[in-house]
């Protein structure tokens, strides 16, 4: 398989007062085309850290993050930007809907951003509103939905532009069981048929069946690399 990202090094260090925090503490790591990769650890071990400076949100202080060999952050802003848009998919925990907008206009923002046709757009949305079960839900607003069907609209969006990866930073950490079993399954069934490359940041052990690699990270460093289970 074809190495996808590599970070060499990476550090991440937040400055608060005269405190200074460590969060990334020289990582280095290689993520495959086509992998999908579960990241374990307790709160404050970096783990969404590690996840942001991937996803292109939130710079490095140190070391490189390369995406097929090249440094993301030696992009523009502007590039960058485009780069997230058209190549990569973020689920986070608290969806960041927005509420002013119906779900399938949620969905099909990224699509707008990219300049897409706005009647495609939405015919997109809605096969995917259609796909994770929830078609009927097209027109509602965000406050109308339950957490499940929350977290389904912020799948569908991570997915409209159709993403080389998608990274997932604690996608259940709002829901309830059965809600939870349900958008872990419909991340596993887009990984498996997409064949595309899925990380996942939980501090729930049992959500990492299935995973190619389990990723531990304790203050800010991969102290062990496991299979899934």
């Amino acid at each position: 398989m074809n190495d996808l990202f590599v970070t060499q090094s990476v550090r991440k260090r937040y400055v608060s007062g005269n405190d200074q925090v460590l969060a990334i503490d020289g990582i280095d790591l290689v993520i495959t085309q086509g992998e999908y990769v579960a990241v374990i650890g307790p709160s404050g071990s970096g783990k969404s850290t590690l996840l942001h400076m991937l996803g292109g949100l939130d710079m490095p202080s140190g070391g490189e993050v390369l995406y097929r060999g090249k440094d993301i952050y030696r992009l523009s802003d502007k590039e960058l930007a485009r780069w997230r848009n058209e190549t990569v998919g973020f689920v986070f925990q608290f969806y960041h809907l927005l509420g002013e907008l119906t779900v399938s206009e949620n969905v099909s923002l990224p699509m707008f951003l990219r300049n897409r046709d706005r009647k495609s757009a939405l015919k997109k949305g809605i096969e995917l509103l259609q796909y994770l079960g929830i078609p009927e839900k097209k027109d509602s607003f965000p406050a109308q939905l339950s957490g499940g069907q929350k977290q389904k609209v912020a799948l569908a969006r991570a997915l409209i532009n159709d993403p080389d990866i998608l990274f997932c930073d604690e996608p259940t950490g709002n829901l309830d069981k059965e809600s939870s079993t349900k958008v872990m399954s419909l991340l596993q069934e887009w990984h498996n048929v997409k064949h595309r490359t899925l990380v996942m940041v939980t501090h729930n052990e049992s959500l990492t069946s299935g995973a190619d690699r389990v990723l531990y990270l304790h203050e800010g460093k991969i102290e062990t690399v496991s299979s899934g289970t």
